[in-house]
């Protein structure tokens, strides 16, 4: 079984309140933030014409630096995997610059058969698209989706996967049949 890991709130953390709130407490602002998101996330739009649309000047290292937390037990579990020799992906809705940063920044990319960033395949989650390019790119096969939002875990069955939806390490390890880590 293929593993297919979400990135952000099962490897990498939700994005920091604590960053949010030197961006803006303006709901309108996080209102277009979000809106404009998608383009954002699927490439369809550069970092410059997303914060336009947000209608405030680019925050582009503080949008980073706000999703930027790692969870390192995770990571530690892609490490077992891999090492186990279990075959794992990744799918993640993730702008070219934040990609860019976690390419430069962390290793345990590497870990990954494939790396199914948003920006870069043109589709982003939930769309149907998403799925099939992290599908085809892995050759078919029996593929488990593990991610935090249920409405992408019914995205990833609907597309033929099977689907985890992720609370926490504990039911993923159970899961996947592995050991607890000290």
């Amino acid at each position: 079984m293929i593993v297919l890991f979400d990135m952000f709130g099962v490897i990498a953390r939700d994005q920091s309140p604590e960053v949010m709130a030197t961006m803006s407490d303006d709901p309108s602002f996080w209102d277009a933030y979000w809106a404009q998101r998608p383009a954002y996330d699927r490439g369809d739009i550069t970092a410059e014409e997303y914060w336009t649309r947000v209608g405030h000047p680019p925050l582009v290292e503080k949008d980073v630096a706000s999703w930027s937390r790692v969870d390192y037990a995770m990571v530690a579990l892609l490490h077992e995997l891999h090492g186990a020799g279990r075959r794992i992906a990744l799918l993640s809705n993730i702008p070219e610059d934040h990609a860019r940063y976690f390419e430069r920044t962390y290793e345990w990319l590497d870990l990954f058969e494939v790396r199914g960033f948003s920006c870069r395949i043109g589709h982003a989650k939930p769309e149907p698209g998403a799925f099939e390019w992290c599908r085809d790119a892995l050759g078919g096969g029996d593929i488990l989706f593990v991610d935090d939002r249920l409405e992408n875990v019914r995205a990833a069955e609907r597309a033929g996967m099977r689907g985890h939806h992720f609370t926490g390490i504990t039911g993923l390890r159970d899961l996947l049949g592995v050991g607890r880590s000290a």
